[in-house]
């Protein structure tokens, strides 16, 4: 039908004419979606600041078919954290950095319900204020990547399966692997910075929360320099980042 209804989150916009904007969603039932909202940037417009970046919405579009962009009938804010981290720095950056991996990582009009919940709960997570930003945010990376099917291994040899941990690190094997398969160019980071990046890619909060700043640092250029390889390309926005 025309007329189709979905949850999303705001990843992007862009000025159209004088008074319209190009809005990139991430949504539940179609990935990635770019649709034009009319008006939007009247004073009157019934949108008002509904669609803007890291607002969560409820939005009803009208869907063309060819080369014509979508348009956007309605929209209702169900949670709107832009508020929030636009007041901190490091949050908002790392925020930044969520939205344009997920946009990245999704395509237009294919499902991606995985990678959509995944960047629900880690703008959720991030606004809250629970755990520190950098954190969130190589968690969230480390996942979008394992989602996408680069999941690096931290532990067992990307290679050869050998049960690790093992010393070194190299992107183009994987992640971790022993001695026996270390390509040349491989780096040695720090155990605990390993431990690290396996605790944010399973979720295990206790471990992460107790790291020192040291092996987050070394784990944050780990996780920048993976996910540069397999984009092919770096982030703007994660330049940006405060580490």
């Amino acid at each position: 039908m025309p007329l189709h209804r979905d949850e999303g989150v705001v990843l992007r916009t862009r000025n159209l004419g004088e008074a319209d904007r190009i809005i990139t969603f991430l949504t539940r039932d179609r990935g990635r979606v770019r649709a034009v909202a009319k008006g939007v940037r009247r004073t009157s417009s019934k949108f008002g600041s509904r669609l803007e970046p890291f607002t969560f919405v409820d939005v009803q579009i009208f869907e063309k078919h060819g080369r014509d962009l979508h348009l956007v009938t309605q929209a209702e804010t169900l949670a709107a954290y832009g508020g929030t981290l636009v007041s901190d720095y490091p949050a908002y950056t790392a925020g930044q950095a969520m939205l344009e991996t997920a946009e990245r990582l999704s395509e237009d009009d294919v499902p991606a319900v995985q990678q959509y919940l995944l960047l629900v709960g880690g703008l959720r997570t991030l606004a809250s204020g629970e755990h520190s930003a950098g954190l969130v945010l190589d968690a969230f990376l480390l996942r979008s990547l394992a989602i996408a099917g680069y999941a690096p291994s931290f532990e067992d040899c990307a290679r050869c399966g050998d049960p690790g941990a093992h010393r070194f690190f190299n992107l183009p094997a994987g992640g971790a692997v022993c001695s026996d398969c270390k390509p040349a160019g491989s780096v040695a980071p720090a155990r605990e910075t390993l431990a690290l990046l396996g605790a944010l890619l399973a979720g295990d909060w206790g471990v992460a929360d107790a790291s020192a700043d040291k092996h987050r640092r070394e784990g944050s250029g780990l996780v920048a320099a993976y996910l540069q390889w397999h984009l092919e390309r770096g982030l703007r926005s994660l330049r940006l980042v405060e580490r």
